[in-house]
């Protein structure tokens, strides 16, 4: 089955490119590091679209890419991209109704196939720390390249860390200006103690056309931390407005 997207446009130049230097940098985690999670530390920061968004980078880099959306309780992918059918997701699987191979869907972006999260379960955290979740990550890690997740917010429910144990790294979106310092470390620690190591943060939803952090600047900023942190840019809001 092939779930068309109506809404995913084409990226402009800058964001583009900062999606390209993202997925470089995780490329240099290793050949180790091919289950990644995507979390934050309240709704709204835009984990969704970084994650779709990392997703199709690898996808045009000829990488096969499984996207998961693990945000079982409350996913914004179907609305928000114009899925243009229902088809069974997480919660089918999860709960014994589906198959992996009935829940994974083939889409119209390029290399990527998607598990959709389904209907939404009054006991996400139970589901997702069953042995049937950690078959579902060991089955697809032998088909696919990279396999992305995009997990609910890890300062609102502990789901993101639960998933975190399954994945090989974890990547925190923080919103610039937005979320304190404070409140990213206590995502941070939560997550360490998962086990799972983190790979670093996307600073996103940056100004970058304001006085004094022109385009210049913004890439300087960004190089200078190439290693250990992951910078993605994310403009405006994707064209759709904010997202969780």
């Amino acid at each position: 089955m092939k779930v068309n997207f109506e809404k995913v446009k084409k990226l402009d130049f800058r964001s583009n490119e900062a999606y390209k230097t993202l997925r470089t940098n995780i490329s240099f985690c290793g050949e180790d590091v091919k289950v990644i999670a995507f979390t934050s530390s309240t709704p709204n920061e835009g984990k969704s679209v970084v994650s779709l968004r990392l997703a199709e980078a690898f996808g045009e880099d000829n990488k096969k890419v499984l996207f998961i959306d693990a945000d079982i309780r409350k996913s914004v992918l179907v609305s928000r991209y114009g899925a243009d059918q229902e088809v069974r997701g997480m919660s089918h699987y999860l709960t014994g109704k589906a198959s992996i191979e009935e829940v994974i869907c083939e889409t119209s972006i390029k290399n990527v196939d998607m598990i959709f999260t389904g209907p939404a379960a009054p006991n996400p955290s139970e589901l997702l720390g069953n042995k049937k979740f950690e078959t579902l990550i060991y089955e697809v890690r032998q088909a696919y390249d990279y396999i992305i997740l995009d997990c609910p917010p890890i300062g609102s429910v502990i789901d993101a860390a639960i998933v975190a144990k399954q994945c090989d790294g974890v990547i925190i979106v923080v919103e610039s200006d937005n979320v304190s310092y404070k409140m990213v470390q206590r995502v941070k620690s939560q997550l360490e103690k998962s086990g799972c190591r983190i790979l670093g943060a996307v600073l996103n939803k940056v100004e970058v056309g304001g006085k004094g952090y022109g385009y210049g600047k913004y890439y300087g900023k960004y190089y200078s931390k190439y290693y250990g942190k992951y910078y993605g840019g994310y403009y405006g809001d994707d064209y759709y407005g904010k997202d969780e």
